[in-house]
């Protein structure tokens, strides 16, 4: 699976519209409102490339309320355990 992370600028009046229209878009796992640079950020979680072009192009980009995105495509991911597991290295 290929994750990719999708900052969203949208219309001040409807985010809370918007945050929902792209929960329900099928790829798309969380939506986060939050504050700062950008309004939501959407992870999506697809099998190929060609579906994060479907999903971001093809469906947020579309909807009413969306100003912008930006997508960020995901390496690798980390846990809590992970990070902490790196940290200790050489500690008994």
């Amino acid at each position: 699976m290929i994750t990719a992370i999708v900052l969203i600028g949208a219309d001040i009046h409807q985010i809370p519209e918007t945050a929902q229209a792209v929960a329900d878009i099928p790829g798309v796992v969380e939506v986060y409102s939050c504050a700062g640079d950008v309004d939501l950020i959407a992870k999506i979680k697809v099998r190929d490339h060609e579906e994060i072009a479907d999903v971001v192009t093809g469906r947020i980009n579309r909807l009413p309320g969306v100003r912008s995105s930006a997508t960020h495509i995901a390496f690798r991911s980390y846990s809590s355990s992970e990070v902490e597991g790196g940290f200790s290295i050489g500690e008994e």
